[in-house]
């Protein structure tokens, strides 16, 4: 009898754990039609990679970029980007139990075309970068969710050598540290990666430091950033030149130590490099290549820090703006925005390269995908 009971009770608690979480999908995307569902919330099947469509939202125009708080009940976007003279964050609440996802309210972005914003730990703060203005923007959130006015604004002027892309700033991603003590803004048009200390206990959290910024290779083109889990390294990959640089990392300082392309040594010109992700385990990272190659590249880290490739994956479609890794690190998910398609890949758990599974969702210029796991 003890040996059933404890046999029912096992079964009950895993049943319990299953359906008490769930992982959730979500999909934004280029779309100036308000009756569109320009953000779109699928749940992952954790076996098999299947996507299932559970709620959207409309009447929002260009949900480029989207972001998730730590809890999982809120939604942030940035709206309204690619538009002249324009530019917002907006909030959203996603209920889980309801299968809802609620529009709350927006805010100015503080500079035209938005692309990236992040959230602290705390949940307590949103920040922004702005590609077109050049410029960062610091948010509170409310204990409701919706986005307080604008806390902070930082405006940049200076560019670099390319004289078609590079005239001025373009910040184009804002990236916490691991501690979430130092914010990374990698800027594109100067090529520099940007620094400040976040005090998240001030009402203007961004403190100049020291050490403003890190400079990068000339017509690099800084895009996006990731730190490893160990926090001992920075990841940064390069648009315009097609590479990742490599850094070693402490207290808000970067020391450059390797840069490697994202591509085979064949493609020499034409470089659309993108997204940048590692996995939990700190062992691999993944880069997205769009433009010619429209694949993800996989790379294994070695213990001190160094990249090295490891094969090439088709994301099965056109311009991989960005993609994901869920949590556990079981799966990778792309956004191909100019083919309107999103692939679910399975890590292989030996060789760690990617084999594609599950449904293929389309939505019409998808160009972003985050994904978390919400305790139900």
């Amino acid at each position: 009898m003890k040996l059933k009971f404890i046999a029912t009770t096992i079964i009950l608690l895993i049943t319990h754990t299953i359906f008490s979480q769930g992982t959730y999908v979500f999909l934004g995307s280029y779309n100036r039609d308000k009756t569109a569902e320009s953000i779109q919330v699928y749940q992952l099947d954790t076996i098999n990679g299947n996507l299932t469509k559970v709620t959207s939202a409309k009447n929002t125009i260009n949900p480029s970029y989207l972001t998730v708080s730590p809890n999982g009940k809120f939604l942030y976007a940035c709206t309204d980007t690619r538009t002249p003279n324009a530019g917002s964050v907006s909030s959203f609440e996603f209920n889980t139990e309801n299968k809802t996802l609620t529009f709350l309210n927006k805010q100015s972005s503080g500079g035209e075309n938005p692309v990236y914003l992040s959230v602290h730990k705390s949940g307590k703060w949103l920040v922004n970068g702005n590609y077109t203005a050049g410029s960062v923007s610091v948010h509170p959130i409310l204990e409701n969710g919706q986005i307080d006015s604008l806390a902070q604004n930082f405006q940049y002027s200076d560019g670099s050598i390319n004289k078609e892309r590079q005239t001025k700033s373009h910040v184009h991603s804002t990236v916490f540290s691991p501690k979430n003590d130092y914010l990374f803004l990698p800027d594109l048009g100067a090529d520099k990666i940007r620094c400040y200390r976040f005090d998240e206990t001030l009402k203007q959290p961004l403190v100049e430091t020291k050490v403003p910024f890190t400079k990068t290779d000339l017509e690099a083109g800084p895009r996006h950033f990731t730190f490893h889990p160990n926090e001992k390294f920075g990841y940064c990959i390069e648009e315009m030149s097609g590479s990742i640089s490599v850094y070693q990392y402490k207290n808000g300082t970067l020391k450059q130590v390797q840069r490697i392309n994202t591509h085979p040594d064949s493609i020499t010109s034409g470089f659309e490099s993108s997204d940048i992700h590692i996995s939990p385990d700190g062992k691999f990272l993944y880069a997205s290549n769009r433009g010619k190659e429209n694949n993800i590249a996989i790379f294994s880290i070695a213990k001190n820090g160094l990249l090295k490739n490891i094969g090439y994956q088709s994301t099965f479609g056109n311009h991989p703006r960005v993609f994901a890794l869920d949590e556990s690190g079981k799966f990778l998910i792309a956004t191909n925005m100019n083919s309107g398609n999103v692939t679910v890949f399975k890590r292989n758990s030996k060789t760690r390269l990617l084999d594609k599974v599950g449904n293929e969702v389309k939505m019409d210029n998808v160009t972003c995908v985050q994904i978390k796991k919400i305790n139900l």
